[in-house]
């Protein structure tokens, strides 16, 4: 079993959090990721182009990567969000000549899955502080924290 990016990120507790309740949007660019906070007024004023190495994010354009030793909430953010950093890992793959990975697609789009059993996306193990990822509170799994409770 491969480990998870978060376990290669040296990440604070604060920018964790931020990188997962922050509205960020991604755009693959080649083999690496632009990544836009549509928390901003002014979303296209804080966007910034993400690298991947070896299936990892390396570095970001932001200055917080440049300034600080930890990885930036954009390099945490890409990590966290397993598709786009399998997305952009298979198109980097192609690039280097290889062959488009093949997924078992047998699973029905419109079938639900059974509350009782967790999601194979589920990524809240690797939050801090019993926080939600996404994908549970997109399926109603979990509630999103309030800001009282975000700032805890």
């Amino acid at each position: 079993m491969t480990s998870h990016p978060l376990d290669e990120l040296s990440v604070s507790n604060r920018v964790l959090k931020r990188a997962q309740y922050e509205a960020f949007e991604f755009e693959l660019l080649d083999t690496d990721v632009r990544v836009r906070n549509a928390s901003h007024a002014v979303p296209t004023d804080h966007e910034y182009v993400v690298t991947i190495e070896d299936e990892f994010p390396v570095e970001c354009t932001c200055p917080a990567d440049a300034n600080y030793e930890n990885a930036c909430k954009h390099r945490v953010a890409v990590a966290i969000r397993r598709p786009v950093l399998d997305f952009a890992n298979d198109v980097q793959l192609l690039a280097d000549g290889g062959t488009r990975p093949q997924y078992d697609d047998t699973r029905q789009a419109d079938t639900q899955p059974d509350e009782s059993e967790e999601s194979d996306d589920c990524e809240c193990d690797f939050l801090p502080d019993d926080f939600p990822c996404w994908e549970c509170v997109r399926t109603g799994n979990q509630p999103m924290p309030t800001r009282n409770e975000r700032d805890r």
